[in-house]
């Protein structure tokens, strides 16, 4: 995108008025987004209200910063303050949850978010229990506190274990979450339950958040989900003009009830304007014809088709060959002149994508395990972040009674204090020298002496520097137990080498980026869920990563399958790997 394009400016220029945009994938739905939230703040003149912008990920408000500041910076006439760019979840926390909840809670302090391995969580008070239609009510483990989901069913909230797949109904969860807020305690899916309690209970505080946020837009609208919407119903009614702009076929998040229907219906709704993004950027026709056909969509191309090979290809596989389909499919990256650092293989489950990244589960017990798994991550995938969460994660199970949200307060420092602990995790999780060790050492002789003997020194520097006790038996916590006599890593070979330049990653993981050529590894029932259109989650899944590629997308299916799903494949307009 050079220029914004007619739809795009329609958009921008509207009135001051609530918003349903329903846009095709790669239309321009950031820049339309930050242009129109400039043009808000411009028409608000005088105003003393915050114009904002929210979306989904930390990665979606830093790109909205990056290209609002500077083009505020050059516009005539609009306030440079005024304006608020965020994730929906960083709002409500710092709107509603720190400074209002507690209220709400019943609670003495400021409300902290847990993970599942707070100590305190193995109190029997707060012990969920779920209850499957047939069988015995079992207790749901603290590790797995945060796969407590709190929804609306109508006007009710309801709460639910998510398992696998499926929905389990948990029979004493109010009580259970109420006994958690009596002490602060919250996770995601809970803090967005307390959120719209203190929003119900404290009339003041919603006039008050209305009147200082009178104007609020927001971005990949279709993962809107129940109580997300419950929260802005209360807004609406108490004065903000709430906007909405996204994709209703990529709702991929079916367990919080943001499966589009929100966004779809949004412009019936009284005195909401609705406006169209038919016109896709980022994929060539080819790539564009195939979304068209899933999603029964008329959408535009304004990219030409390429002159090397570009767009949607086929190919079956076995799973004992996979390695060969993935060195296949980098030949083809290379071949069409893209770039393997801007594609990715992509899974639809998250044990998948581990499995082939070689990320999964490695071998250890305990928080050994963990931080097996923390240099893998490190040190094959180059993942840091992840790196560093997982060490936070094994640093404060070996304190002696942490402090309630000390994990939440490591991972989102705030404060010098917090920001001083962080760094500290922080520069043993990323150093092979002197802090996690190399994953490439034999993990039970090497990699575990030098891993005992640096986290005796961290603990004992958090004690000096932050007081945080050591907990006792140091030494049972951290055992060898089940290490191999192996590197946790295997060194590739040459002939895979090129492999680590590839992104492994879940779909929901690339949800909002555009990627040069992707591979979707998929099982028979992903394809053809995907060959079915968009009408299921599975489905919405499917179409997601084929409209992450800009020039070229293999589906690889299970070779059992690809007789039964030729056809259709076909028929669709994927184009068979070696016959074109």
């Amino acid at each position: 995108m050079i220029t914004l394009s007619v739809e795009q400016q329609a958009i921008i220029d509207a009135p001051l008025a609530p918003l349903a945009v329903v846009a095709c994938a790669g239309s321009g739905k950031t820049h339309t987004a930050v242009h129109r939230l400039l043009e808000i703040r411009r028409q608000m003149g005088g105003d003393r209200g915050r114009a904002t912008l929210l979306s989904f990920s930390n990665i979606a408000v830093k790109t909205f910063r990056d290209i609002y500041h500077p083009l505020a910076s050059s516009s005539k006439g609009v306030s440079r303050s005024g304006v608020e760019i965020d994730t929906i979840d960083g709002f409500i926390t710092t709107n509603i949850l720190r400074p209002h909840t507690a209220r709400t809670m019943g609670c003495n302090r400021t409300p902290f978010l847990v993970s599942g391995s707070e100590p305190f969580l193995q109190n029997r008070d707060f012990q969920f229990w779920a209850k499957p239609a047939t069988g015995a009510a079992f207790p749901v483990q603290r590790a797995d506190i945060e796969s407590v989901i709190a929804s609306m069913n109508g006007t009710v909230v309801q709460f639910q274990f998510r398992m696998h797949k499926a929905l389990i109904p948990i029979n004493n969860g109010a009580a259970a979450v109420r006994r958690l807020g009596t002490i602060g305690a919250y996770t995601h899916s809970l803090g967005q339950y307390w959120a719209l309690r203190t929003l119900q209970q404290q009339p003041l505080i919603l006039k008050a958040l209305a009147h200082r946020y009178p104007h609020i837009l927001i971005d990949e609208a279709q993962d809107i989900g129940t109580l997300h919407q419950a929260i802005l119903r209360e807004l609406s009614k108490a004065g903000s003009q709430i906007s909405l702009i996204g994709d209703p076929h990529q709702g991929i998040y079916d367990f919080a009830g943001a499966d589009g229907t929100f966004l779809s219906g949004y412009g019936n709704q009284e005195n909401v304007l609705s406006f169209p993004l038919t016109r896709n950027f980022r994929s060539v026709p080819s790539i564009v014809a195939v979304a068209n056909t899933l999603s029964n969509r008329e959408d535009k191309a304004e990219r030409i088709k390429p002159e090397l090979a570009n767009g949607c290809y086929f190919i079956g596989y076995k799973k004992e060959d996979r390695e060969k389909l993935i060195v296949a499919f980098q030949a083809g990256v290379l071949e069409a002149g893209l770039d393997l650092t801007k594609s990715a293989i992509v899974c639809r489950a998250r044990a998948t994508a581990e499995n082939v990244a070689g990320t999964d589960a490695p071998t250890g017990q305990g928080l050994v395990k963990l931080f097996a798994r923390a240099a893998v991550l490190r040190d094959k995938r180059q993942d840091y972040l992840g790196a560093f969460k997982t060490v936070a994660v094994c640093i404060v199970g070996l304190l002696n009674k942490p402090p309630d949200g000390l994990l939440a307060s490591i991972i989102h420092a705030t404060n010098d204090t917090e920001i001083a602990l962080r760094r500290e995790i922080w520069k043993f999780a990323r150093s092979s020298t002197d802090g996690l060790p190399d994953a490439k050492l034999i993990a039970d002789t090497h990699w575990h002496r030098l891993l005992v003997a640096r986290v005796r020194l961290l603990l004992e520097s958090l004690q000096k520097h932050f007081a945080l006790p050591t907990a006792d038996n140091l030494g049972n916590k951290l055992a060898k137990t089940a290490l191999p006599n192996t590197s946790l890593m295997a060194i590739p070979d040459l002939a895979t080498e090129q492999q680590v330049m590839l992104r492994i990653e879940t779909v929901h993981k690339v949800k909002g980026e555009g990627l040069d050529a992707l591979l979707y590894l998929a099982e028979k029932e992903h394809a053809a869920a995907l060959l079915a259109g968009v009408d299921t989650e599975l489905g919405r899944i499917g179409y997601v990563a084929v409209t992450r590629a800009r020039n070229m997308i293999w589906l690889a299916v299970p070779i059992k399958a690809l007789e039964e799903l030729r056809p259709t494949l076909v028929a669709r307009g994927f184009v068979e790997v070696g016959t074109a």
